[in-house]
């Protein structure tokens, strides 16, 4: 295989869902979901018979490569009861760093085009109560519909199997958790990955801020992330008059292990049957 060709799209996918992806941010239930525009993800599936779209683009690069995600647009439905359906339909850009000091990885031309698909269901196992946490997982599918050759995909299908907590605190929401990205293909690596998020409401219905520490272990010489990396981002949601939409925003850097960068901008809404 050609290393430049096989350049990884993993961390594009994984700065959206990741768990992103994944992907809730309205106030919806019992409980305060998060996801984008952070790295980490919660058990917060989206409300049934509610709906969710998100367009964003993101980045996240290191002295070996820069990958870049936009424009992409994600879909989350809640179809039944504590589970929600979810999908992103990406296009994105590799940028080889072409740099001799991190070879055999970061190495060919640069490539923009779609990229390996998306999809995914949450499902949340416990619900939230006074002394109990909501606990749940976020299983995601990654399609090979990106350019193998090029470095836009993977080849084979791959996962991440996470599990996520949330409790609520007042005006404080906190998520945590870990899972296993699985990637059966060569010059890639099966890693972990895990993180612990803060948000706090600052403005009543108009402004949330948070920060996470976010870290994953190496993912092979194919992947821009070929070290270990634990990072720290800032980021928020700003709510329009319209409280279903949101201009989502983060940015962070690596403060320990390989040189890392992440940042995430995005519109999102939601829309669906009211509760009385």
């Amino acid at each position: 295989m050609n290393d430049g060709a096989a350049v990884n799209h993993i961390r594009k996918m994984r700065s959206r869902t990741a768990a992103h992806v994944a992907l809730v941010l309205l106030c919806v239930a019992a409980a305060r979901a998060q996801g984008p525009p952070f790295q980490i993800d919660d058990p917060v599936p989206v409300d049934f018979g509610h709906y969710e779209a998100y367009i964003f683009g993101a980045a996240a690069g290191t002295p070996v490569e820069m990958d870049a995600t936009g424009p992409a647009f994600e879909f989350n439905w809640g179809a039944v009861p504590r589970i929600q359906l979810h999908l992103i339909l990406p296009l994105g850009a590799i940028v080889p760093g072409n740099n001799p000091a991190y070879l055999p990885g970061g190495t060919g031309p640069a490539a923009y085009g779609v990229t390996d698909v998306e999809t995914g269901i949450k499902w949340a196992w416990i619900k939230e109560s006074k002394h109990v946490p909501q606990i749940g997982t976020f299983t995601m599918f990654e399609l090979p519909s990106g350019s193998y050759s090029n470095g836009l995909g993977v080849g084979h299908i791959w996962y991440r199997v996470p599990l996520w907590m949330q409790k609520n605190i007042g005006k404080w929401t906190l998520d945590g958790g870990a899972g296993e990205t699985i990637v059966p293909q060569s010059q890639y690596r099966n890693f972990p990955y895990g993180g612990f998020l803060a948000k706090r409401q600052i403005v009543k219905d108009k402004l949330e801020l948070g920060a996470e520490v976010f870290s994953h272990g190496a993912e092979g010489y194919a992947t821009p992330q070929i070290r270990a990396s634990t990072m720290i981002d800032f980021g928020g949601y700003y709510h329009f008059r319209n409280p279903d939409h949101q201009l989502l925003f983060a940015y962070g850097h690596s403060v320990a292990g390989l040189g890392e960068t992440y940042a995430y901008l995005g519109l999102y809404w939601t829309w669906g049957k009211r509760k009385d």
